[in-house]
């Protein structure tokens, strides 16, 4: 890590009592950042890190920011003054993040799409706070081999959302939306089936889930094996004039994908 700015930021918040860890995340340290990326910073504690002294540190830094934001949880968002690169500082509860690794990791919970995403931040963040190596021993555990009772309950659990129901699966959804010309409804639930779908794909290949992100391309460069078309059939449910076509498609090339 060579940006000095940084490394002086991260100083003046693990002087915080109540900060235990802080690591960086997100597309910089995955190497797939650009110039539109943030600086994601990750900061865990136990009890609610101090409002004002979040301020001051913005302050020493920034023109613009928004402290103690609650959209997707807390965070603080700020622009740096010397280069407006920005900074996106997420506050997480040491038990609520070891609380999802226990249920998905250890008792394999699936859910409806993203299911490994946490674990997937927590084991590939850069520590850069750690003075009880809490941080290190989560991804110590996570490092362990992807178990195989969680990759058929993500893919048990999102098939039957995404296409396998009797009713209301996200294929059929979608299929009544486009008869019915409600765009904004067949944007909505093609957003859902794919969310589904990449947690399946993710799981065949015991893979974490990275995000939102670049998916197609992720997947291309990571996963070994992969539904025939892949690519082609979601740019076309995307972004082509014959979704229904596309979604057949898709759905019919998982099913001999997963068998």
């Amino acid at each position: 890590m060579d940006d000095k700015s940084l490394i002086e930021i991260i100083e003046e918040f693990s002087k915080i009592q109540e900060i235990k860890a802080i690591a960086l995340g997100g597309s910089t340290e995955a190497k797939t950042s650009d110039n539109l990326s943030d600086y994601d910073i990750y900061i865990f504690s136990d009890v609610e890190v101090p409002i004002t002294r979040r301020t001051e540190i913005a302050k020493k830094y920034s023109d613009r920011y928004e402290i103690h934001n609650t959209y997707y949880g807390d965070g603080d968002e700020w622009f740096r003054r010397s280069d407006s690169k920005v900074f996106d500082l997420m506050y997480w509860n040491r038990k609520w993040i070891e609380n999802i690794i226990e249920s998905i990791w250890i008792h394999n919970e699936a859910w409806g799409g993203y299911t490994t995403c946490f674990l997937y931040t927590v084991k590939n963040a850069k520590i850069l706070y750690d003075p009880q190596g809490w941080l290190e021993n989560l991804q110590k555990k996570l490092a362990t081999p992807y178990p195989q009772q969680l990759a058929d309950n993500i893919i048990q659990r999102n098939s039957m959302m995404i296409k396998d129901k009797i009713s209301a699966s996200f294929k059929e959804q979608i299929e009544k939306a486009v008869k019915r010309g409600d765009y904004v409804s067949v944007n909505h639930r093609i957003s859902a089936f794919l969310a589904g779908y990449f947690d399946i794909i993710f799981a065949a290949n015991k893979l974490l889930h990275p995000g939102e992100k670049r998916l197609v391309e992720y997947a291309l460069k990571h996963c070994n094996r992969l539904p025939e078309n892949f690519e082609q059939n979601i740019k076309e449910l995307c972004t082509g004039p014959h979704k229904l076509t596309a979604l057949n498609n898709i759905c019919a090339e998982l099913d001999k994908f997963l068998q």
